[in-house]
């Protein structure tokens, strides 16, 4: 877990320069990318519902991004419990040095994140990990508490996804069962947080 979660500021500074810095009320989901007509692939032509392999051999190296890769991590180390029972009342935590120089970055940093596992099944891949900013404001390197001086927001990655939806065989209104059309699309994918100055005067 340290080492994959050691490459995470690296990382986040590559994410930050395509996509920018922007608050956490900014969409998920991005613009669909397609060419012409989408093929409406029969049940028979998809293994339950698997987008076909020469679409999936055609998409991004997702194994490379870090949204994809810290999936299994999360799931071996039980992280995706944090998501399924999210704290009660605020969620900042107070920082002690003494407690955390051996912890993850996501844990030290005076805008620390928590991971949830995101989970679509209309999108490839599948499964995404997700970065949850734990305060509004920033942590106090000094008194390690929350102060209003600062603000947590989160640091977006673009990703390029590959989404599936119901079509129609015949052309009618109504979608065969079984049946989907796909196209690539990019969305913006929380994978940290950092602190900016406010936009307005507290």
């Amino acid at each position: 877990m340290a080492t994959v979660i050691g490459t995470v500021m690296g990382l986040l500074l590559l994410a930050w320069l395509p996509s920018g810095m922007t608050h956490q009320d900014l969409p998920f989901r991005g613009n669909p990318r397609s060419h012409g007509t989408l093929r409406c692939y029969s049940a028979e032509e998809l293994s339950r519902g698997q987008a076909p392999p020469h679409l999936l051999t055609r998409s991004a190296r997702w194994e490379q991004a870090l949204p994809v890769a810290l999936v299994s991590t999360l799931e071996a180390t039980g992280h995706r419990r944090q998501h399924e029972r999210p704290l009660a009342g605020t969620q900042c935590p107070v920082l002690r040095p003494e407690e955390v120089l051996e912890a993850d970055t996501h844990q030290r940093s005076i805008s620390p994140w928590k991971y949830r596992i995101d989970t679509d099944q209309n999108r490839f891949p599948q499964k995404l990990a997700v970065a949850e900013c734990l305060c509004r404001g920033c942590i106090n390197a000094k008194t390690g508490r929350e102060t209003a001086a600062l603000n947590s927001v989160q640091l977006l990655q673009s990703l390029l996804v590959l989404r599936r939806q119901p079509c129609s065989q015949d052309g009618a209104s109504d979608p065969t069962p079984g049946s989907f059309a796909f196209h690539t699309e990019f969305i913006r994918v929380p994978v940290g947080c950092t602190c900016v100055l406010p936009r307005s005067a507290q």
